[in-house]
């Protein structure tokens, strides 16, 4: 389609435009209004700006890798609630003192918060030893000492210039208002989205302060089991997260049950006593009981605390002040951690995979085809799978198969959880990348005409193996497990939720093919591309209710015209039944 511009943009004829976008590079470090995008180097995720995402030769680190540095920097960093008008170089000079200063940025959330990162964790000990309890009049302060501190000025007559006061970076997506101006100043469907990936993905900061939120869960969590270790997983970590997701966690136990080979050694076998309990899911709901009660009772911005404990799988959800993040705890959840990093190395592999989910998770959002409550509505992990599938089933495919991943792993990347095979490759080097560079704008909208057309009725999705399968079930949508291949994680989905699905699935392939054709025309205001995807079904395109109308018309008519043949059938089949009764 023809490229669109707003203001002084240019427009070009279509096979120049289509040249200079695969030719032009898109900054990685992209800010817009109402977000803060910090400069933090080869730390910051990538923004996926190249059209296949094959020219990056950047070399790109496993998620082990990744998670065990964010985990080191959260262990070096504290979190401190300021008076709104700090002077930030005499902030950070008094913290100096305790040691060098690696990171910092400011942010607002029920208040005013500095995060911290010292280059050693040593000056973190330094700071709290000069932390003092606070004294209360009115109420006991319970003296639990974490890395979430307060800041108090001695000298509150002194007005600070507002260019010395401390600048604030935003945690939270765009208004839709906002998002449709972005959407409509962008020169092509491609560039629309890539705007919305860099305006709804996680900032280095955000990334920062959910590893930190574990951080100060688990410092609780070790006052019960020391050497425990918190860790994110989902969308916090597997690169699809967006502002203003929630933080999901758990309680990882293994590192205390892993015996040390060099400490037993000789004819002794040393343990500890322990409690024992009839199963596993006693265990762990006795577990997370306790640490909800100690998130409750004595951790610092640790509200709403609820220990849902019945639930098929146990979690305590409870929401961090401070943060501003509602964060679910469960424990031992080591496939949901693997699942993590199986869409982390998909992500990764080809820029053009989380623009796309971005999209399709955004579009199904604004039509209510997905909602933060559970229920019959498709999740964004089903999205998520559904367009990795479609990416495997390009022609040449975009994105491998997970028995191909599996094929390429090595011995180190063997792995066994709960009986379910969890292996492939780790080293995201060794993948070879795909020689497919079709356009994102083809390739949403053949999403929608694929699925639009999908015979959901007999098959099921499969990414294991990258092609359709008998469903096993009467389940509307099935969607395979990636590891428990037993299970269906789209197993919740309604059939009328399905049957929503596929018509705006069928309508959104019907406004794009509009596009193809120039439509609407370049000098009106109406939103094109991505953004008319987003608005309800004929605000963008009035024809599409019309056509709708016509066709709902057509099929009732012929169903009239059926039934009304039927009956004359019939009618007709018994008279002549009658007839040869009474020659009989």
């Amino acid at each position: 389609m023809a490229a669109r511009g707003v203001g002084l943009l240019t427009r070009l004829p279509l096979h120049s435009q289509r040249r200079s976008r695969v030719q032009r590079s898109i900054p990685r470090h992209f800010s817009c209004p109402g977000t803060v995008a910090a400069n933090f180097g080869s730390e910051e995720q990538p923004l996926g700006g190249a059209q296949t995402g094959s020219e990056d030769k950047i070399p790109k680190k496993r998620f082990s890798e990744v998670q065990k540095e964010r985990r080191e920097q959260a262990q070096r960093t504290v979190l401190i609630h300021c008076p709104n008008n700090i002077n930030e170089k005499k902030f950070l000079k008094y913290l100096s003192q305790h040691g060098p200063i690696n990171k910092h940025f400011f942010y607002e959330s029920f208040g005013f918060y500095a995060v911290v990162e010292f280059c050693q964790k040593d000056s973190v000990n330094s700071l709290q030893s000069e932390a003092l309890t606070p004294n209360m009049s009115t109420e006991s302060a319970i003296p639990f000492k974490s890395r979430f501190l307060n800041l108090k000025l001695k000298n509150l007559s002194n007005k600070i210039p507002e260019q010395l006061c401390a600048q604030t970076s935003n945690q939270s997506p765009p208004s839709s208002k906002k998002l449709f101006e972005l959407l409509n100043y962008a020169e092509s469907i491609d560039d629309q989205l890539h705007t919305l990936l860099k305006t709804f993905q996680l900032t280095e900061e955000n990334v920062r302060l959910r590893h930190l939120t574990c951080s100060l869960i688990e410092d609780i969590a070790a006052a019960y089991f020391p050497g425990c270790v918190i860790r994110p997983f989902g969308s916090s970590v597997n690169t699809f997260g967006k502002l203003g997701c929630d933080l999901d966690m758990f309680l990882d136990l293994d590192e205390i049950r892993k015996p040390d080979v060099h400490k037993n050694a000789g004819n002794f076998l040393m343990e500890f006593q322990v409690k024992n309990v009839p199963s596993e899911r006693i265990a762990t709901q006795k577990i997370l009981s306790v640490i909800g009660e100690c998130l409750d009772n004595f951790g610092p911005g640790c509200v709403g605390v609820q220990k849902i404990l019945n639930a098929r799988c146990p979690l305590v959800r409870f929401s961090h002040q401070a943060s501003g993040f509602q964060c679910d705890l469960t424990t031992n959840n080591s496939i949901a951690l693997k699942s993590s990093e199986l869409l982390y190395i998909y992500g990764s592999l080809d820029s053009r995979v989380r623009a796309l989910v971005f999209s399709v998770r955004c579009w199904a959002r604004a039509h209510s085809l997905t909602s933060s409550i559970p229920g019959a509505w498709i999740t964004n992990f089903s999205l998520t799978v559904m367009v990795i599938f479609f990416l495997q089933r390009r022609s040449p495919p975009i994105l491998p198969t997970l028995d191909s991943l599996k094929s390429l792993a090595d011995a180190e990347d063997r792995c066994i959880l709960d009986g379910n095979n969890c292996t492939f490759i780790r080293d995201l080097c060794k993948i070879k990348p795909s020689g497919n560079t079709e356009t994102l704008e083809l390739l949403l909208k053949e999403f929608f005409e694929y699925f639009g057309n999908f015979a959901f009725n007999k098959n099921s999705i499969n990414i294991r193996q990258g092609r359709e399968q008998n469903k096993p079930d009467s389940s509307p949508l099935h969607i395979q497990n990636p590891f428990e291949t037993s299970l269906n994680i789209s197993k919740n989905v309604s059939q009328s939720q399905l049957q929503k699905f596929v018509d705006l699935a069928r309508d959104s392939a019907w406004i794009l093919e509009q596009e193809d054709k120039g439509q609407p025309s370049p000098s009106s205001k109406q939103p094109w591309g991505l953004a008319a995807l987003l608005l309800p079904p004929g605000a963008a395109y009035p024809s599409l209710s019309k056509k709708k109308k016509k066709l709902m018309s057509e099929k009732v008519k012929g169903l009239l015209a059926s039934i009304k043949s039927s009956s004359t059938d019939i009618s007709k089949d018994t008279y002549g039944k009658r007839a040869i009764s009474t020659q009989a």
